[in-house]
């Protein structure tokens, strides 16, 4: 038997001595004996030791490295290792050395060499190779959150417990997930949650912070610190996320507080910074993500907050630690504009990080574009590293994705077109963590995510390690790995092929017709006629073409250009329904060749083949869709208001869209078969296609709508072939009349009650009146307060409701800073919490040389209230019955909703 040497410093690090373990493992399985331990390591005497030799080290700190490198006898072909680069060289006097720039460095050095020796099946002779990361954080996001809410918490807020996430107490499952993410060199886990510290600390100052029992408080400490302490040996760091400022309920309830709060009060201050300290020294490994947007009025007070609470709180902690890497502290990028943030907080702290997202909630292309692009770019020129998060994924739900090239391209974008140096990965089913949505067999458990999703981790962070590979040697990898899994080479080209072409399918088809890129959308699920025709009625998200898209065009766009013989820009409609038909072709012809060739893991490539079929059946669902809505624009077009002509356009519509139902059809009974849902985030804000993602949370669930909504397109179809006007757009001609008011007392003393009606002054600073008011609006009494105040600070407003109510809010039109914007789900998970997320009035009031203002009504409960929206201007336009109906309608434009042709499917 062969006895190896093993060398290395005394007392090495956590990740050296794993790294170090990595390799004893690798040399016994291929029959070496290990030696350790028996030689000083000196330049001078290493060649008294017989046979062959492996030194492992951290360069910056071992003596024999440097003695190495000083005469010339360890040489680098390549960049000399820094920080996570390693270099693996052979040496004269049968010396290998492990090289790293950093204690992670020498961790993937080993991981390196152990893969060849147990690849090669001995200790290789010749090696002289190099690797660094391209990118400094490569890494998942997993949540410690939930999608219902517990009453009275609020969104976010779940203590730490085995109850709500028995996942979390799994070591045989973190360790799975552990081992994985050192296979992939991934050296952060972004650990999700809305307050964590009510669960990890107990403060002497705030006993009632405490939000679990004693038992749970210590099972919470113990998990989490052995959690650390196998992520450290892996080179892991634990990153916990939270957001601000959320406080713990019994707190809240101790000092009379609200769950959220908007901005810095003394005893929260106190108590977050004295929460952080303490979380710093006791859990000196871990990071901190920050989110300053949503609760937090971030572009007022984030400044403070972060530097006189969050990194106060930090550098408490780190006073008395010695600490040999200072913890990540990362800013998100969400629903604020980080940059003032961090050049006030450099001064003060170097090791900042900054975050934003890649395609918003979705993945839709790897050239991001626009404003987004833009902010990326800033983000990625401050002295920070920026991180990309591929976040939600909700256009992929719930289906397996793993095309190699379009993740390669994202990265490569990333690097070049966004300038970031850092990833965070949402899993592919975030909000069911760890499960995956398959149904699962009778009697076996639910699939793990990081089992099924194998290929979707895999592919990230190997680019996320290095963008730059050349594709065609990534191709012959991918087909080799995949072939290992299935059974061979030529089936591991065939799921290549399949894996590709289905990949294109979703990112191109929400990209053209979504109505966002956010998580309100559940892609899979399908579209309605209405939001493929009349998309403004659904408050679609303009950064989805703008920026998380190519140049192209929209349905109506496209159809208006057709019309008028106007040259086309870009993508088009029928460009990418043509290509997603010929992307699901390719693929399920691919994964039908695979078939007969697979010979191991088949019930996984049967679960694989199935989502093919689905995505291909998703995709003619869309296809047939999308040209009867194309139809329908052209009817809208061309008879202008004469609905009795052309009918022969809708009922070419009606063939495309039962071919559409048709589709769905198959693809329920598909889904009835292999998926629990189709999202995983089973909640009121997700409303696309429909309202309430909990109820509508299957293909099977929405089969109802799609096929009531061809019925009821026949009925219309065949009432205007009789010549008989259909009642909806009888109805829609009926007068208007004016909301009736709710009665309210008013007990803040810069504001002031107002009629609501032309020539009225709208705010309280300023000759600003109105010259056009919706019929609703009129009469109503309205609340003015000063528009500088509003629009510099923000107003805080004191209202009493003796019954419930909704609040007529007016936004202007406008996204100048002055004016304050509508909530948006994209950027405020609360943003629906009270309704009135899409506007009832458009353009509903016109003042003289101002923006029009669309009117949202937002429900309030008897009893009285606080409006604190933040900085901005804004109106407040009359407060009516909970029960109050206002028609959802374009003002401005008289439109009543007939032309929008909603009527032909409702």
């Amino acid at each position: 038997m062969k006895i190896v040497t093993l060398g290395f410093e005394p007392s090495p690090a956590p990740r050296v001595e794993y790294g170090i373990q990595l390799i004893r493992e690798a040399l016994r399985e291929c029959g070496y004996e290990v030696a350790e331990g028996v030689t000083v390591w000196r330049w001078d005497r290493y060649r008294a030791v017989d046979g062959p030799k492996i030194y492992v080290g951290n360069r910056t700190e071992s003596g024999f490295l440097g003695q190495l490198e000083e005469r010339d006898v360890l040489l680098y072909h390549t960049e000399e290792p820094e920080k996570e680069g390693f270099y693996l060289a052979s040496c004269p006097g049968s010396l290998v050395t492990v090289s790293g720039g950093n204690d992670s460095g020498v961790l993937y050095g080993c991981q390196e060499l152990a893969r060849r020796i147990r690849k090669a099946g001995k200790l290789e002779e010749d090696l002289a190779y190099g690797d660094a990361p391209s990118f400094a954080l490569r890494g998942p996001a997993i949540g410690l959150q939930k999608t219902t809410v517990e009453p009275p918490r609020q969104t976010y807020e779940y203590p730490i417990t085995p109850e709500r996430f028995p996942w979390f107490y799994d070591r045989a499952l973190w360790l799975d997930f552990l081992n994985m993410l050192l296979e992939q060199r991934c050296n952060i886990i972004y650990l999700w949650s809305g307050h964590p510290f009510s669960s990890l600390l107990k403060l002497d100052d705030y006993p009632e912070a405490l939000e679990v029992t004693e038992e749970e408080y210590r099972l919470n400490v113990e998990t989490f610190r052995w959690l650390t302490e196998e992520a450290d040996r892996r080179g892991i760091w634990l990153v916990l996320k939270f957001y601000n400022i959320h406080i713990p309920l019994p707190f809240a309830e101790k000092h009379g507080l609200k769950l959220h709060q908007p901005k810095p009060l003394p005893v929260t201050s106190d108590y977050y910074k004295k929460s952080i300290a303490a979380f710093v020294r006791t859990f000196p490994n871990v990071g901190l993500m920050v989110c300053l947007g949503e609760a937090l009025q971030g572009h007022i007070y984030g400044v403070e907050w972060f530097n006189e609470t969050i990194l106060a709180g930090l550098q408490e902690g780190l006073k008395d630690l010695d600490v040999k890497e200072k913890p990540p502290i990362i800013l998100r990028s969400h629903a604020i504009e980080p940059q003032k943030v961090i050049e006030a907080a450099l001064p003060l702290y170097p090791n900042l990080y900054t975050e934003a997202k890649y395609n918003g909630e979705s993945l839709t292309t790897y050239t991001p574009r626009g404003k987004w692009q833009g902010i990326h770019e800033r983000l990625g020129s401050l002295q920070t590293i920026h991180i990309v998060n591929v976040h939600i994924l909700a256009n992929l739900e719930p289906f397996r994705y793993g095309a190699p090239s379009f993740i390669q391209k994202c990265m490569q974008a990333a690097k070049y077109r966004l300038k970031s140096n850092g990833l965070h990965l949402y899993p592919l089913f975030f909000w069911d963590w760890p499960y995956s949505p398959d149904a699962p067999e009778a009697g076996q458990p639910r699939l793990r995510q990081i089992d099924r999703d194998w290929v979707w981790f895999a592919a990230w962070f190997r680019y996320a390690w290095n963008p730059d590979r050349d594709p065609e040697a990534e191709r012959h990898y991918w087909a080799g790995t995949l072939g290992e899994r299935y059974g061979g080479m030529e089936a591991g080209a065939a799921v290549l092929q399949a894996y590709e072409a289905a990949g294109e399918c979703a990112p191109k088809l929400l990209r053209r017709f979504g109505i966002t890129e956010g998580n309100r959308q559940t892609m899979s699920l399908g579209m309605t006629m209405s939001q493929l025709t009349n998309p403004e009625r659904h408050m679609p998200w303009p950064d989805l073409w703008e920026s998380q898209s190519p140049q192209g065009e929209r349905l109506e766009d496209y159809i208006g250009k057709e019309l008028n013989g106007e040259p086309h820009v870009g993508e088009t409609p029928p460009d990418i329904i043509a290509d997603a038909e010929r992307h699901a072709a390719d693929a399920l012809r691919a994964i039908e060749a695979a078939r007969g060739l697979v010979t191991r893991n088949e019930k996984e490539f049967e679960r694989l083949y199935s989502d093919i079929r689905a995505i291909g059946l998703m995709v003619a669902v869309y296809a047939d869709k999308v040209r009867a809505a194309m139809l329908v624009l052209t009817y809208k077009h061309t008879v202008k208001g004469d609905y009795f002509q052309r009918v022969d356009l809708l009922e070419q519509a009606y063939a495309r869209l039962a071919a559409s139902v048709d589709s769905y059809r198959k693809l329920t009974a598909l889904t009835e078969r292999t998926y629990l849902a189709a999202n995983s985030m089973q909640t009121p804000q997700r409303k696309v296609p429909i309202r309430n993602g909990l109820e509508f949370k299957h293909w099977r669930d929405c089969l109802p709508v799609y096929e009531q909504e061809l019925e009821r397109f026949r009925i219309h179809i065949d009432e205007l072939k009789s010549g008989t006007t259909p009642e909806a757009v009888r109805n829609m001609k009926e007068p208007i009349a004016p909301c009736k008011e709710a009665p309210f007392l008013l007990h803040s003393g810069p504001a002031e009650t107002f009629r609501v009606e032309k020539g009225a002054q709208v705010f309280t600073d300023g000759d600003v009146h109105i010259i056009g008011c919706a019929e609703e609006l009129n009469g109503l009494t309205g609340i003015r307060f000063g528009q500088r105040e509003a629009g510099l600070r923000g107003v805080s407003l004191e209202l009493e409701l003796s019954q419930p109510s909704r609040v007529l809010i007016g936004y202007f039109n406008s996204t100048d800073q002055q004016w304050l914007q509508a909530p948006s789900l994209e950027e405020n998970t609360h943003a629906d919490d009270k309704g009135g997320y899409a506007p009832l009035l458009r353009k509903g009031l016109r003042l003289y040389a101002y923006p029009s203002v669309n009117v949202h009504a937002f429900q309030f409960d008897a009893g009285r209230h606080t409006l604190d929206f933040g900085r901005g201007a804004y109106l407040i336009l009359g407060i009516v019955p909970a029960d109050q109906e206002i028609r959802q309608r374009d003002v401005e434009h008289k439109n009543d909703g007939v032309d929008t042709l909603d009527w032909l499917y409702e």
